[in-house]
């Protein structure tokens, strides 16, 4: 993927900001902590979770499938979806949301699918894995809602953001109306031009995608699979909190909502959650009864082999992909 000169900004400005996030929460942690830390830490446990994930990849991969062939006479091979997503990953770890293009460009180049279409898939996964985020904090809450609400409380003040939003209210309508007008008058001057029509074809081919979900012939796999991707995450956070005496005697409910933190810090547009993952997470350990300290070298350990594990699987797919290119490439001289 070739960047232009203001997305490199864009790149570089949130790589610092992830760093400069990072560097401010662990700058008065001392690497003997660090390093104490570590030889009490199960690697058997952390280990069982980076299998566990890498399990979850091939799930989400092979649900991905699923979403492709919905409705069409084609078959996708899961190992070369599973490929275009971990490639997708480790893209990420560079350039913060473009792996979901990555991927989709991976992918059409390997198994000759239409780029709209896949793009189309991923957003309704996307769409669907927001879904079952909000079910996952509907859970957490519903476990934890004493804590919940007193974090609530002290974080947002509820009066000011109503104030604030009646106050912006007139100017987002006529925002939205002005930008409505404007494309109005661009479409029907230029709807009969070339651009405009590649933007409808791309625009029809996303649509196609987004309601493949109607058409996938195993719904009982596809909303299986969705849920087992979320239990695997809750595994993953599971067998790292038990390999780390400090969180060992973390209860069930705790580990769910340290997951859902972890997964809105994953969110943040920086480069693999980098900052605020630790951050997010290290905070609702501290609220557990933890100390700032294991707190976030508990988010370091979990998201170091996270990142590992995208970082080789990653390297290794994008090895394959290259072999894969490199055969069709003869093929076709």
């Amino acid at each position: 993927m070739r960047l232009n000169y203001k997305q490199w900004i864009q790149v570089v400005l949130s790589f610092g900001v992830a760093i400069w996030i990072f560097w401010f929460l662990y700058k008065d942690i001392s690497f003997e902590s660090l390093k104490r830390a570590l030889s009490e830490t199960s690697f058997a446990l952390v280990g069982l979770s980076v299998l566990v994930s890498l399990m979850g990849y091939w799930i989400r991969a092979w649900r991905w499938r699923l979403l492709i062939e919905a409705g069409e006479k084609i078959k996708v091979s899961t190992a070369r979806s599973f490929v275009a997503l971990m490639i997708g990953y480790l893209t990420n770890l560079l350039i913060p949301r473009a792996g979901e293009v990555a991927r989709c460009a991976v992918l059409a180049k390997t198994e000759d699918q239409q780029m709209g279409k896949l793009i189309g898939t991923v957003i309704l996964e996307r769409t669907i894995d927001l879904l079952f985020m909000l079910i996952t904090i509907t859970l957490a809450f519903l476990l934890e809602r004493r804590l919940f609400l007193n974090l609530l409380t002290d974080l947002i003040v509820f009066d000011e953001i109503v104030q604030k939003m009646l106050v912006s209210l007139p100017i987002l309508i006529g925002g939205i109306l002005i930008t409505g007008i404007f494309f109005y008058f661009v479409f029907h001057k230029y709807r009969g031009s070339g651009v405009f029509r590649k933007l409808r074809h791309f625009l029809r081919d996303i649509i196609k995608g987004f309601i493949s979900v109607r058409r996938v012939k195993n719904q009982r796999g596809f909303w299986a699979s969705s849920l087992a991707i979320w239990i695997i995450y809750y595994l993953m956070m599971l067998f790292v909190a038990w390999a780390i005496p400090a969180t060992a005697s973390l209860s069930l409910s705790a580990v769910l909502l340290v997951m859902v933190m972890g997964s809105i810090g994953m969110v943040a547009p920086v480069q693999g959650g980098i900052g605020t993952f630790h951050a997010l997470v290290a905070f609702i350990l501290i609220a557990f009864g933890l100390s700032e300290e294991q707190g976030k070298i508990f988010a370091v350990i979990i998201h170091s082999s996270q990142v590992f594990t995208v970082l080789m699987a990653g390297l290794a797919t994008s090895v394959i992909f290259l072999k894969i290119t490199a055969k069709k490439a003869s093929k076709t001289h």
